[in-house]
């Protein structure tokens, strides 16, 4: 796609490289309990991670570790923006140019790349917003002592996939309201004899599966990416600690399996805040279309 430049994966890159120290120190909290406990076994990952227990409970809401991480993403990312955008220049800062490069990125090789400039303005608050969050969420699972994306239990992927249909039903009503269902039922073109097969599976394809397969493609890709890292580190730890021996060299080959994964986990944190976008962009464009 020409819409994806060479200075974007470069920036990509070179931000995976700033942050190799801070990716090290994900070992950091398995290998001192380990070493602490060296009669301890080996313990692979388990769906049991996904589910802590509650840390705080504030009448009949319940926070657990995971709760946490969310809050304290969402508090981060408006802490950004605001130390970015507080004191906007003609001649930005690092910071102010920074969030200007981030914004751009939305606007010209998703918002309005697909949906043209007058549309793309118009949905741009809703890309942006989407784009963001789902990028530090996906990226606190390679923060040290958090460990875990935020987009790894069903909630937040959900709740965002719920989001952009409502915004794809909303455009398409709002850009052709007499059509737009009718349009996405029976496409112009088709043969009239071919309707009993192709609108039951518009149907299913447009108005059920979108919004699930928005879910189940950023929460797999988180869950599958932290159940590697813990793999990995876990067996570090063991070798290392519990194993002892030759064993060790085991050891040190799970840690740069460890350390390869969690440079591949920030890339595929980036694509997938990226693809969420992109798709979310599709469908509203694919809902204001002339046609419909």
């Amino acid at each position: 796609m020409e819409s994806i430049r060479t200075s974007d994966v470069a920036g990509v890159v070179l931000a995976a490289l700033k942050q190799e120290i801070a990716l090290l120190s994900n070992a950091v909290p398995l290998l001192v309990s380990f070493a602490a406990n060296e009669d301890s076994g080996f313990h692979g990952p388990s769906i049991e991670e996904f589910f802590p227990p509650v840390v705080v409970s504030l009448g009949g809401f319940e926070i657990n570790r995971i709760m946490l991480i969310r809050f304290v993403a969402v508090m981060a990312l408006l802490v950004v923006f605001w130390l970015g955008t507080r004191a906007m220049r003609v001649v930005p800062s690092r910071g102010q140019s920074v969030i200007e490069m981030g914004l751009d990125f939305v606007r010209v090789n998703i918002a309005e790349d697909l949906l043209g400039k007058k549309d793309g303005r118009r949905f741009l608050p809703i890309l942006t917003t989407i784009f963001f969050m789902v990028l530090t969420m996906n990226l606190t699972g390679i923060v040290p002592f958090f460990n875990v994306a935020g987009t790894s239990v069903v909630g937040v992927p959900l709740v965002l996939a719920i989001i952009a249909y409502v915004v794809f039903i909303y455009a398409g009503f709002r850009k052709n309201p007499r059509n737009f269902i009718r349009n996405a039922l029976f496409p112009p073109g088709v043969p009239w004899a071919l309707y009993c097969i192709v609108t039951p599976i518009e149907f299913v394809s447009t108005f059920i599966l979108r919004p699930i397969t928005l879910t189940l493609r950023l929460l797999m890709n988180m869950v599958v990416g932290h159940l590697l890292l813990v793999l990995f580190f876990s067996a570090t730890a063991f070798f290392v600690f519990t194993a002892g021996s030759w064993w060790s060299l085991f050891g040190v080959g799970t840690f740069a399996f460890g350390f390869v994964f969690t440079l591949f986990e920030i890339l595929v944190a980036v694509l997938q805040a990226y693809v969420f976008t992109l798709l979310t962009a599709v469908y509203i464009q694919l809902a204001v279309a002339d046609e419909h």
